[in-house]
């Protein structure tokens, strides 16, 4: 299985690159960033922004083999809302989003609205750089923190984007409780993941 660790401040621009191939078909991405030619750079402010934040509220996992194939982004539990101080924090990634920055809140605040407020971690981005999909590093990337939630008892959340990969967190525990949909715009899937007794 492909090596992973936590990882620093160092890392954020190559999270950045991986995630960026990672979900240049993304659709929420798309609705997010309509414009094909301004996404690649917005899309890497967004990813650097997110990092830096679950750096200090929650953890970052990446691979630990050269430059990052791929990073698990998540919230500690009770850490996945942006309050006031958190979301100035935000305002260099709002102002790379510019004028689709408007359209991105709407979203996000429709989602955040169907978040479970039962205390778990929140898995806010999972993504693997294109060329290393199919080799089992998404799941390298989720299993540090999944095993914490079992370990613990504690229960996980995330939003798929895409309808086929809901199957890859099926396979992790993960089930789909619902389904968001944004006007005229993309799908979500809702899953929730209550934690695993060991393996006997």
């Amino acid at each position: 299985m492909t090596g992973v660790r936590d990882a620093t401040d160092a890392d954020k621009a190559a999270i950045a690159t991986a995630l960026t191939s990672s979900f240049h078909d993304d659709p929420v991405m798309l609705y997010m960033v309509p414009k094909e030619a301004s996404r690649p750079k917005k899309m890497r402010a967004l990813f650097r922004s997110e990092t830096s934040r679950s750096l200090k509220v929650g953890a970052v996992t990446v691979t630990d083999d050269g430059p990052a194939k791929g990073a698990a982004i998540w919230s500690a539990p009770g850490k996945w809302k942006l309050g006031g101080l958190e979301l100035l924090g935000q305002l260099p990634m709002l102002f790379h989003l510019g004028l689709d920055t408007p359209r991105s809140l709407a979203m996000l605040g429709q989602i955040e609205k169907l978040h479970p407020t039962e205390p778990h971690w929140y898995l806010n981005i999972l993504g693997t750089a294109t060329e290393h999909q199919g080799k089992g590093v998404g799941t390298a990337l989720i299993t540090p923190i999944l095993t914490k939630c079992d370990e613990e008892g504690i229960p996980a959340y995330l939003e798929s984007s895409k309808e086929s990969n809901i199957a890859f967190y099926n396979r992790h525990g993960f089930e789909v409780t619902g389904e968001i949909h944004v006007k005229n715009g993309p799908s979500l899937w809702p899953m929730w993941r209550d934690p695993q007794p060991p393996e006997s």
